[in-house]
């Protein structure tokens, strides 16, 4: 098993990356879904996030409104660090009954956002990092996503900068050009991996 992280800034299309690793075979094994999964309604995440930040960030169905809580933690570090706190170890947990499941040669693609700033990259024999520039990703997060260029500034500077993703990379797959170009990118990605 060749273990792997993918990591990328918010709007650099990491996404994009880790479905076409996984279309040519890789286990993904996705961290944001995971920590989606550990506070949905009845989960025991949930009731942690909701003692520590109030009953306001619950949609009328019981549901975490992702957004307003978002737009707390992401301006205030410390309120952060209390919702990584309760979210990562839940995702650690599920993290390895995955791993434990996979194939024993199969190349394993953890798809981690936070891996350089929870300074993750001892944890895995090669790292990717998906790489655009803060004006392009800010683009994307205003025109794909709909978010607003305030919104999309806080949520990059609440990230680690681009230099610290770049300094952990083993492998970059640049992601500032068309889709035909990340294809052939992530081709050659696999290629190396899989060889």
């Amino acid at each position: 098993m060749l273990k792997v992280g993918l990591t990328g800034g918010i709007g650099s299309g990491k996404s994009e990356v880790s479905k076409r690793l996984a279309e040519r075979g890789a286990v993904v094994i996705d961290a944001d879904k995971i920590a989606r999964e550990v506070v949905e309604p009845g989960t025991e995440g949930l009731a942690r996030v909701v003692a520590a930040f109030g009953e306001e960030i619950l949609r009328e169905d019981g549901s975490l409104d992702r957004e307003r809580l978002g737009s707390i933690v992401f301006a205030d570090s410390e309120k952060l660090a209390t919702l990584n706190g309760i979210v990562h170890p839940l995702v650690g947990e599920r993290v390895a009954e995955l791993q434990k499941s996979a194939p024993d040669g199969a190349v394993v693609v953890y798809d981690v956002p936070l891996l350089a700033e929870n300074k993750l990259a001892p944890m895995y024999e090669v790292v990717i990092v998906v790489d655009a520039s803060d004006e392009v990703r800010v683009e994307r997060l205003t025109k794909v996503r709909g978010m607003s260029e305030h919104d999309a500034r806080a949520r990059i500077a609440a990230q680690a900068s681009r230099e610290e993703r770049l300094a952990v990379a083993d492998i970059v797959i640049p992601n500032e050009g068309s889709l035909d170009d990340l294809e052939a990118r992530v081709e050659q990605v696999w290629e190396r991996l899989s060889g």
